[in-house]
């Protein structure tokens, strides 16, 4: 996720040579363990990890064993204060659900040991593949057609291998010693539907109708217990899924949760709300990779078949997304109006915004929403008229310009 989500505390980090040093000593103990017999790393590889984490590839060098040539190892930090969600319990249970599942249904890498204490999990090491965000800005676009919908059957299978798994999930998170494992993104859009109205008012003068208003409370009924929950990894942007001879498999899962589907299908319709490389997609693509989807899922749930069942509840969801990344990128009185990401090739907030609220006019006025369409209409004119022109420009990604 681009977006920093606001339930957790300030993260620290400790020097790399000490980080490097005591994850790989801590693995080889838990595997040492395991086996029964020494095991020894060696050749750390940085594979980025986060704020939160260390995470590397080390390979094999020493084992009686069989055990895989190499393995990737994820080592946390502290616990999170008192309160705020711990993404080290919300990834190992997660990887805990995920490797009880049958190999042809896993859409992650399987666990293959842990160590709680020292907040360390030793993982399948995926291999070097391309990630999505790799293929979306390379210059092929049947590659890139063919990775998105692959994405999406993923996406599907994940939710179908994994619904009616919230008693089991929330049994590991508790074994694991965690207070709090709701949806994180649930937090910051149900601030936002408070917060919102009042910043548009103040930035761009545009007040929000009570009818807008009780749209969005309606929606916010996704955001609790539904008939179509299932465990989402929550950040399932490009960057976290790697594109494998088996399809696509999702990487990280620190803020895992269950949650409606039709929070995840929305990123099918307009392509990932939480990321930094939020670009246009080909509208073909788009109809094709929620159909993709769609077909994966109605093994479990036959009735999302019916548009006039699913597509309400994905105007929904699409809705919430696009409340709640206003809330998060639209630039405050006296921001320049900067990159998502200053740190990546990611588009001005205001033109990634305003194709989000087209998007969302289009599909409101489609289904009669018109209140919905109607605030959508002046979102993008109050856009245009404070940033300029260039707000009604946002390109393709790369493979597909």
């Amino acid at each position: 996720m681009s977006v920093e989500i606001t339930t957790g505390p300030p993260e620290v980090r400790v020097p790399a040579s000490a980080e490097v040093t005591d994850t790989i000593g801590t693995a080889e103990a838990v595997l040492t363990r395991r086996t029964g017999a020494s095991v020894r790393l060696a050749d750390p590889e940085d594979l980025g990890g986060s704020g939160r984490s260390v995470v590397m590839r080390v390979r094999v060098a020493e084992t009686p064993f069989e055990l895989p040539r190499t393995l990737v190892l994820k080592h946390y930090g502290a616990p999170p204060e008192e309160g705020y969600s711990d993404p080290f319990a919300h990834e190992a249970a997660s990887c805990q659900l995920a490797t009880a599942l049958p190999r042809e249904l896993r859409v992650g890498p399987e666990l293959i040991a842990q160590d709680t204490e020292r907040r360390l999990l030793v993982l399948e090491d995926l291999g070097r593949g391309a990630t999505l965000a790799d293929v979306l800005f390379s210059d092929d676009p049947k590659s890139a057609e063919r990775s998105m919908l692959a994405w999406a059957r993923a996406l599907g299978r994940l939710h179908t291998s994994m619904a009616g798994r919230e008693a089991d999930f929330d049994a590991l998170m508790r074994r694991l010693g965690a207070e709090s494992w709701t949806d994180p993104v649930a937090a910051d859009i149900r601030r936002s539907l408070t917060e919102l109205p009042e910043l548009l008012e103040q930035t761009l003068g545009v007040s929000t109708p009570e009818s807008v208003r009780r749209v969005l409370a309606t929606a916010s009924g996704l955001l609790g217990a539904t008939r179509y929950r299932s465990f989402s990894p929550s950040d399932i942007c490009p960057d976290n899924s790697l594109v494998t001879g088996n399809g696509v498999r999702f990487l990280d899962f620190e803020w895992a949760c269950v949650r409606d589907v039709a929070l995840d299908a929305a990123y099918l319709r307009f392509p990932f709300p939480s990321s930094w490389c939020s670009y246009a997609m080909p509208d073909e693509l788009v109809g094709n990779m929620l159909a993709t989807w769609r077909a994966e899922v109605v093994e479990v749930w036959p009735e999302l078949d019916d548009d006039a069942v699913l597509l309400p509840r994905l105007l929904e969801a699409q809705l919430l997304w696009v409340w709640v990344s206003t809330w998060w990128f639209l630039p405050r009185s006296g921001q320049l109006d900067a990159p998502i990401d200053a740190h990546m090739p990611s588009p001005r907030r205001s033109t990634a915004l305003a194709d989000r609220w087209r998007r969302l006019g289009e599909q409101a006025s489609t289904a009669g929403v018109s209140e919905v369409a109607e605030l959508s209409e002046r979102m993008v004119a109050a856009l245009l008229e404070r940033f300029g022109s260039g707000v009604l420009e946002l390109r393709p990604y790369p493979a597909f310009r």
